[in-house]
């Protein structure tokens, strides 16, 4: 056997083992994507409905002013003090000195903060999801908005999920062009493979060029 050959099938082996094992690790976050973005795209399905059936629960604290300047640090620190993680999702200053409000998000739990800190007061409202209300917030959950240059990833989990959301599309990329390539090995099945492409690649142009037609 030649060195290209030799090369050519250390390739060939490679290709297969990490096709494989790297579709059996993306397997739930594939399915996690499909079934969120399924349940997006039908939201009068009943079976799923998570905001009707939410738990809320409010409760006050008493709290110490918070230290350091900036919504964000403030916030934080009140966090802090009130046992709550999650994502700063924005914070408003009201316009009187002495009021605080912020709100923190998480997959499946919306916590809104109203403080009063002339009164040193706390007043927390928890909104807790079902399951189908976590994959719901999963599949949009980043912490960061387009043009909103006021709100950024602040918690460490929203990072790591922003960062594995990445690793994800890189590794279907990878698993796409490792098909292409198995598929290029079989030259018997070219022509099947060739249609098969080819009414994938007309039906995704349709949709992002031919709409503009309709």
């Amino acid at each position: 056997m030649s060195s290209s050959q030799r090369t050519a099938s250390w390739i060939q082996v490679w290709n297969r083992k990490l096709h494989f094992y790297l579709g059996l690790y993306l397997l739930w976050f594939i399915w996690l994507f499909a079934v969120s973005g399924l349940l997006l795209n039908h939201p009068k399905w009943s079976f799923d409905e998570f905001w009707p059936n939410r738990r809320e629960h409010t409760f006050e604290k008493t709290i110490q002013a918070p230290k350091g300047r900036g919504d964000l640090v403030e916030a934080q620190d009140l966090m802090r003090q009130l046992g709550v993680t999650g994502e700063v999702q924005w914070t408003t200053t009201q316009p009187a000195s002495d009021r605080f409000d912020f709100t923190v998000v998480r997959p499946g739990q919306i916590i809104e903060v109203q403080t009063n800190l002339a009164k040193r007061l706390a007043s927390v409202k928890q909104i807790q999801t079902n399951g189908w209300g976590v994959i719901h917030m999963m599949h949009t959950f980043t912490g960061v908005r387009r043009n909103d240059t006021k709100n950024y990833r602040d918690w460490v989990v929203t990072k790591i999920w922003s960062f594995s959301m990445d690793a994800i599309v890189i590794g279907l990329m990878f698993l796409v062009l490792s098909s292409l390539y198995m598929g290029y090995q079989q030259k018997q099945k070219w022509i099947y493979q060739g249609i098969a492409l080819s009414l994938g690649t007309l039906s995704c142009a349709f949709f992002i060029w031919g709409l503009s037609w309709v």
